[in-house]
């Protein structure tokens, strides 16, 4: 383990890192799941659904979700749970304008930098959302709880699994006429919920002015039961996968939680 990762990991809430020790993703020797950049996938996957033999509430909602707003709202990863450098998002990143709202010809690449700009990783606005930033790289991480049936976001992620072999690279135009070198590649996520697929990807452009740049941007969609989440982490330059790594590991456990304290209460 290198000293930036487990540095990473020392700044870690106490609670985190002790739900993390309980579940096998983090031994006592210092090992983790989280600090493997874009391992194949988490050692022990966490216990993020529970199949009780009482009967499920229905749900009132058109997505299925049996969570209430306030719920929805407890999922959200906050500041605490990744811990320092990470703090309250400050607004949206410049990039996002500048790289993000882009055209191209190449088909279905065109719909995943329309997601990627609309943040509605899932195909629908985010039901709530929030945003982390990264202090010590300006890295940002955009989360957020979905509000679309299990069907309709597992293909989602079918769709997904097939961007790193049909958008493995493209070109797209910004709207200020920069020509954008993109590759697309398939990012293993730990082994959390029901479904799960993860990319990254990584724009390069030069400005009219000769500026260069190099957009790496990680996504992770995952369906805990009927109830799913996405993300996005990204930056300029080479961002670490450790913080996308953690957030997935940690926002299932959260939804799960979650959901179990809402069946309790029935």
């Amino acid at each position: 383990m290198t000293p930036a990762i487990a540095t990473r990991i020392a700044r870690l809430p106490r609670a985190v890192l002790l739900s993390l020790l309980g579940t096998g993703l983090l031994t006592a020797g210092g090992c983790a799941a989280l600090g493997l950049h874009q391992p194949a996938s988490a050692p022990h996957p966490l216990p993020t659904i529970d199949r009780p033999s009482a009967t499920p509430r229905a749900s009132a909602r058109p997505d299925g979700s049996t969570l209430s707003d306030e719920q929805a709202q407890a999922a959200l990863l906050t500041q605490s749970d990744l811990g320092a450098p990470w703090t309250p998002t400050r607004g949206a990143a410049t990039w996002r304008d500048g790289l993000l709202k882009a055209t191209t010809s190449a088909g279905e690449c065109q719909r995943l930098l329309d997601a990627l700009y609309s943040d509605e990783l899932l195909g629908a606005p985010a039901r709530a959302a929030t945003g982390l930033d990264d202090a010590d790289t300006d890295a940002q991480l955009r989360y957020q709880i979905g509000t679309r049936r299990p069907a309709d976001v597992d293909g989602v992620l079918a769709w997904l699994r097939t961007t790193p072999a049909l958008c493995a690279r493209f070109t797209a135009t910004t709207e200020l006429g920069t020509v954008e070198d993109v590759q697309v590649t398939d990012a293993p996520l730990p082994e959390v919920g029901d479904a799960r697929q993860g990319l990254r990807i990584r724009v390069a452009s030069t400005a009219p002015d000769g500026e260069e740049s190099l957009l790496t941007l990680d996504l992770a969609a995952v369906r805990v039961g009927e109830d799913s989440f996405a993300l996005t982490n990204g930056g300029l330059g080479d961002v670490p996968n450790d913080a996308t790594q953690a957030a997935v590991q940690v926002g299932a456990l959260r939804l799960a939680d979650i959901r179990r304290q809402g069946r309790a209460q029935v």
